[in-house]
């Protein structure tokens, strides 16, 4: 699907319109993380619009020609996406519209609308927006930004990898997951550059897509999702994406959606970050106790999306 090449060339793409976000050490909790290694968090929530997706979305627009664009871009998504897909489409000058599904957070679709697009709720879950959405898209002749299963998306997501790389000395590296996008880049790029670094993911009980088709040994179809985590809820992960993710992923660690309400509510008491659920998903997998962190030195956990979830009882 991708090289390590194409996130090398995604990186000086898109390097005028996004940010270098921080790492910070997790030191000096109260009720400190659960592990025997130190762990850092990669702040990716202090990115544009608030998360990674602004990364693959600018990328996959400085991929297209005028013409690909000229009748704007539409998406689905469970909101990160959508709101990176808004402020490209903003940046372009080209109109944008986001279909959603109703567990959409309520305060990303005011900040998509705050960037001009036409959000558009349908279904009850991502797959049924997202058949909208290609409808609209044959009709109106909009480019269609898909939020994983596209090589310029994943590109830009492995940006990810190169900068937490150079940053910061981790033998683990933690990785939320929704249909996969941001572990196939990340990992990609961290195992090119440092192959001997463990990847863990996480994703919710209730939407174990990479999981499942991990233990199956090829991509199913959940027959349900019960997340409520619109963020990181898909019911059928990329063929291409799943290839890449049987490569890279040590584990994958499965956190419930209740867990990673308690994570939010943590990085916010601890260190006043303001983490939606998917973003706290690692922090989630690092509080469980699960195993699989039990020899590790070193980890860096991704913060990925921001959001006020954790940030009231």
């Amino acid at each position: 699907m991708i090289t390590v090449a194409d996130i090398e060339a995604a990186r000086e793409r898109i390097a005028p319109y996004v940010r270098r976000t921080p790492i910070m050490e997790a030191t000096l909790a109260r009720e400190p993380l659960p592990v025997s290694g130190s762990v850092v968090l990669k702040l990716e929530l202090q990115q544009v619009t608030g998360s990674f997706k602004a990364r693959g979305a600018m990328n996959r627009l400085l991929g297209a020609s005028k013409d690909e664009i000229k009748a704007g871009i539409v998406t689905a998504s469970g909101g990160n996406h959508g709101l990176a897909v808004a402020r490209t489409a903003k940046v372009a000058g080209v109109p944008a519209v986001v279909y959603v599904p109703e567990t959409v957070s309520p305060a990303k679709v005011d900040k998509m609308r705050g960037w001009d697009a036409d959000v558009r709720v349908v279904g009850a879950e991502w797959s049924v927006s997202n058949e909208a959405a290609w409808a609209y898209a044959r009709e109106s002749g909009a480019a269609y930004f898909h939020p994983f299963a596209d090589p310029l998306v994943v590109a830009g997501q492995g940006t990810l990898g190169l900068e937490l790389i150079e940053q910061v000395d981790v033998d683990t590296v933690v990785i939320a997951i929704g249909g996969g996008g941001l572990v196939a880049g990340m990992s990609t790029a961290i195992k090119a550059v440092r192959p001997n670094v463990r990847i863990v993911a996480v994703e919710p009980t209730g939407s174990p897509t990479i999981k499942a088709s991990l233990d199956a040994g090829e991509v199913v179809t959940l027959a349900e999702v019960t997340s409520k985590v619109a963020t990181m809820s898909c019911r059928r992960t990329d063929e291409r994406v799943f290839e890449i993710a049987r490569r890279n992923i040590e584990e994958v660690v499965l956190v419930s959606d209740e867990e990673m309400l308690g994570a939010s509510r943590w990085l916010w008491q601890e260190f006043g970050i303001a983490a939606d659920l998917s973003g706290a998903a690692t922090t989630a997998a690092l509080r469980s106790g699960h195993p699989t962190f039990a020899d590790s030195r070193r980890i860096c956990a991704v913060v990925c999306g921001a959001g006020a979830e954790g940030t009231t009882p």
